[in-house]
């Protein structure tokens, strides 16, 4: 009997000064950057809405939520379409803004490592990580689609 460690298939997505490592289960699609419908009174990192499938999604710029760069879309932008993971039938999906295609990679055990103290991390980041070479970031996704739906509930 062979022990075999799990192997997980994720993607590295490029932000403003940042890689995030994701599940690739999490993503729907990507998509081509364009400008989104601005939201009222809505915090800076929450760009606006874009149109996806029927469905208005929200766009947020992962950096300037986290408080890492100033981060706006532009040639070259893409953005990624996230399945919500909270179970919020109204937003069962959000985007987020890159700066190219999210990288496939294979998450191991002996691949990753932790990178760092995490009580250092940003608001909306779980933990510091290494994968092989790649520096990133495991974002929070229940946390940021949390203030998601705040910032739209206080914005209608």
């Amino acid at each position: 009997m062979t022990d075999t460690a799990p192997i997980i298939r994720g993607v590295l997505i490029q932000v403003a000064d940042a890689r995030l490592l994701l599940p690739n289960a999490t993503i729907a699609e990507v998509l081509s950057y364009a400008d989104p419908e601005p939201i009222a009174d809505a915090p800076d990192w929450l760009l606006g809405r874009i149109r996806w499938r029927g469905w208005q999604l929200p766009l947020v710029s992962f950096s300037r939520f986290t408080g890492i760069a100033e981060e706006k879309g532009g040639l070259g932008s893409k953005v990624i379409v996230l399945k919500a993971l909270g179970g919020d039938a109204k937003h069962p999906f959000f985007a987020l803004l890159t700066l190219g295609f999210p990288r496939l990679v294979t998450v191991t055990e002996a691949a990753l490592g932790s990178e760092g103290d995490d009580a250092s991390v940003p608001e909306g980041v779980l933990a510091r990580v290494r994968l092989n070479e790649d520096d990133a970031l495991l974002p929070d996704l229940a946390a940021l689609e949390e203030r998601i739906v705040e910032a739209l509930a206080a914005a209608a």
